[in-house]
């Protein structure tokens, strides 16, 4: 703001600010107020307009024209709202302090001018006093009230009361200050001041410039005062207390840069108090922390990058003179390394300057994965989507699965759809619902949602694994159960009634063994053939629980012998010890060579075929190749393909069938099978301790 110096020109004060009275005439009062603050703003601007060019203020503008004109509205619109806001009580009362500066600067000139200097003194200790309303109720107590109506904290008290006192010291300096120099005066003449005390032209530089000097003080401690606000506010309060701050921060510049810069700081001014209605009333509504985040890191990468660029310039310049050239590619190498790291780190600083540790991406990471890890797999899910509904700030998140869905909150009617792929194999999506309350800017949401998408993916993945699981466990029982009823069919139905006739005609052979012997040996000869169907079924029966191969010729000389079999000729290669295999690996590798060699033998037209069984530390490899016609570009797996498949499946192992990889000995590309079946961990083996 223009002060009133020795020069006698009345300066504007106008730091942004307002604060409300609760009374019955609250509405009206404030409207008089923004109306009678406009019109003086207006009237005295046209006045120093109209005076001639050697009385003309200098600068032309200062902050209290757009104080004047902004402040009073804004205010009169906030109590039109709140009526008990003292904030806009400031910023009108303020307000119209800067209208009666600017008014009477410009009768001040316009009286000297016209040769009246008497009138034109008094005139201006009244622009004194306007500036002083202003600068304290704008400059000081604004911004320690903004946005919440209430200080920081008591003690910011001695602060409020600091800087109000110098405002008013300084605007007393002025009333009384000496007559100033001819010589040094802007002016045709010097403007008598009424009140003067002559007495003090010796000391008044040196008080001039201390006064000022702790007014910017105070304006600058008025600013801190709202990062300490942002410091310890919610995320939420921390948007609005956003506004005033870029706008205060902003606006304390200026009395730094001088005068020259008038223009500028006329118009920044007359947007402060939008910035406060901002913040009071719909700060939820404008992206002020994309604007912020974006300005803070813009500043700093700017200011950091350069420092470093000329620092290692000016230096390699001292030490290196006459390599210009090396010199500035290794100053542009330097910057080039520290940009990066810079831009994250400051990224991270606005992150947590305007939302707090609650929203950023590092403790929604880290809390996806204690709910991962602490929460059993059935509540997995439930748990991560309510922990991004939190993360997010948005009104809901769904996430939908395997046919399931899980929601927190509500996503509403048209929800963003996030993908949900983990290892290229979509598991799932989330619904995302729109911004709540607590909304973050759009950046930075979507950080959020790339760091929670690949937990969410990770835990519909792991939901739908334990869904196959449970299908394939009920799969494994209810086999389980069917073969037991058909073992329980043959043992009763077969076994059982063909054991209850041999018995029966054991008693009957018995009985007529004396009476007619002939007849008992036709009857015994019809007892053993019955007896060879009994032995044939157990051992269909036995056959179908394990076959008796692997028992009598182990696992390498069953398959040995299904290679044997009528058909083109197999080879048969075996590597490891396969003495200890468990029996149900045993079983699945047996009948998965004898379905590939069937298939080999009927539909493969191959003349040659090879097996190979490897035992590794883990696992047992199984692969079948044939030099036949290869597999058909459009096929679809039968059965044959499907139980390899399966019986690996069961043990937890892989099945690959393909193109053979070599070509057949009559040029045909051939089919490869290999199967994988992992083993458990040999008893004897000792445990490998890895450290990492």
């Amino acid at each position: 703001m223009r002060a009133v110096e020795e020069d006698g020109e009345a300066g504007g004060g106008g730091g942004p600010g307002t604060a409300p009275r609760t009374v019955t005439w609250a509405r009206g009062t404030s409207a008089v107020l923004a109306v009678l603050s406009v019109s003086l703003t207006a009237a005295g601007t046209a006045i120093q307009l109209s005076v001639p060019k050697e009385w003309a203020p200098w600068p032309p503008a200062a902050p209290d024209h757009g104080a004047g004109l902004t402040f009073p509205l804004i205010g009169a619109f906030l109590i039109a709202h709140r009526p008990r806001l003292k904030l806009a009580w400031l910023m009108c009362v303020g307000g119209l302090g800067c209208a009666v500066n600017v008014m009477a600067i410009g009768l001040q000139f316009t009286q000297a001018a016209a040769g009246d200097l008497e009138s034109a003194g008094w005139l201006r200790i009244l622009a004194i006093v306007g500036w002083m309303t202003g600068g304290c109720l704008l400059g000081i107590l604004t911004p320690l009230l903004s946005p919440d109506d209430r200080l920081p904290s008591r003690r910011w008290l001695p602060v409020a009361i600091g800087g109000v006192a110098v405002y008013f010291a300084d605007g007393v300096r002025n009333i009384v200050r000496p007559t100033p120099p001819a010589s040094t005066y802007r002016w045709p003449e010097v403007i008598p001041n009424p009140l003067a005390i002559e007495a003090l032209a010796p000391y008044h530089p040196a008080l001039t410039g201390s006064l000022t000097l702790l007014m910017n003080a105070c304006v600058v401690l008025t600013v801190l005062s709202l990062f300490v606000r942002l410091r310890r506010a919610t995320s939420t309060a921390r948007r609005q207390i956003a506004w005033p701050l870029s706008a205060f921060v902003v606006y304390a510049l200026f009395p730094l840069l001088g005068e020259d810069h008038w223009l500028p700081a006329t118009i920044w001014t007359g947007l402060v108090p939008v910035a406060i209605a901002f913040a009071v009333l719909r700060h939820r509504l404008y992206g002020i922390d994309t604007v912020i985040s974006r300005t803070v890191i813009a500043a700093g990468l700017i200011a950091a990058v350069g420092a470093v660029y000329f620092g290692i310039g000016a230096l390699a310049g001292l030490l290196v003179s006459d390599y210009d050239q090396v010199a500035g590619l290794v100053a542009a190498l330097a910057t080039g390394a520290f940009f990066q790291p810079l831009r994250g780190r400051l990224r991270r600083l606005t992150d947590t300057m305007l939302y707090g540790r609650h929203g950023r991406p590092e403790g929604l990471a880290g809390r996806l994965a204690r709910e991962v890890g602490e929460t059993e797999p059935a509540n997995a899910l439930a748990a991560v989507t309510a922990v991004v509904h939190d993360g997010l700030g948005v009104t809901g998140v769904a996430v939908e699965s395997g046919g399931r869905r899980v929601e927190s909150g509500e996503t509403g009617p048209g929800p963003r759809v996030v993908p949900l792929v983990r290892h290229g194999e979509p598991v799932g999506r989330m619904l995302i619902g729109p911004p709540g309350p607590r909304r973050f800017s759009a950046a930075y949401t979507e950080r959020l949602i790339r760091v929670a998408t690949p937990f969410v993916a990770d835990v519909a993945h792991a939901m739908l694994m334990a869904a196959h699981l449970q299908r394939s466990r009920e799969h494994i029982l209810n086999a389980r159960e069917e073969e037991r009823r058909r073992l329980r069919r043959d043992l009763h139905d077969g076994l059982g009634q063909a054991l209850g006739n041999m018995a029966m005609s054991l008693n009957i052979a018995r009985m007529c063994l004396r009476e007619d012997p002939s007849s008992v040996d036709r009857m015994l000869r019809d007892l053993c053939g019955d007896m060879d169907a009994v032995t044939r079924e157990i051992r269909e029966l036995v056959y179908g629980l394990r076959p008796p191969r692997l028992d009598d010729l182990g696992l390498p000389g069953a398959v040995r012998a299904l290679a044997a079999e009528p058909g083109p000729p197999v080879e048969v290669e075996v590597t490891g010890e396969t003495g200890d295999l468990p029996a149900a690996v045993e079983v699945a590798a047996y009948r998965i060579v004898q379905e590939a060699l069937t298939n080999v033998r009927k539909h493969a037209g191959a003349t040659r075929a090879f097996v190979t069984l490897t035992r590794s530390e883990n696992a047992l490899i199984l692969r079948v190749r044939d030099d036949g016609r290869g597999l058909p570009e459009r096929r679809r797996s039968g059965v044959g393909f499907a139980s390899m498949r399966e019986r690996a499946a069961e043990l937890g192992g892989t099945c690959l069938i393909a193109g053979s990889c070599r070509s057949g000995a009559e040029g045909g590309p051939g089919t490869r099978v290999e199967v994988t079946l992992p083993l458990p961990e040999r008893s004897g083996a000792e445990p490998t301790l890895m450290i990492t």
